[in-house]
């Protein structure tokens, strides 16, 4: 179990670096605000995977806020790109 774990962590540190990696380096809005929404996906992968590896059922809550937070800021950035670029 603990080579699993460790290979999961490391598999979601280089997804958060590229990620990062993107939000540095986008070259619009629109891509920094997608790459800001799979990062909050791979903390909340990272958050799930710990809670599973210690059978902890206490982070369950924090895990639904956070993807209501990155529903909601999608749909809002959604919307807003929406309105500036008019057809």
């Amino acid at each position: 179990m603990t080579v699993v774990a460790v290979i999961v962590t490391a598999l979601l540190v280089a997804a958060g670096g590229l990620t990062l990696v993107r939000i540095i380096r986008g070259p619009s809005i629109l891509d920094r605000a997608v790459a800001t929404d799979v990062l909050l996906a791979v903390a909340v992968a990272a958050i799930a995977t710990e809670a599973a590896y210690s059978r902890d059922a206490t982070a369950l809550p924090v895990l639904v806020v956070l993807a209501l937070v990155g529903f909601v800021g999608s749909v809002s950035v959604a919307r807003f790109a929406s309105r500036r670029n008019p057809k």
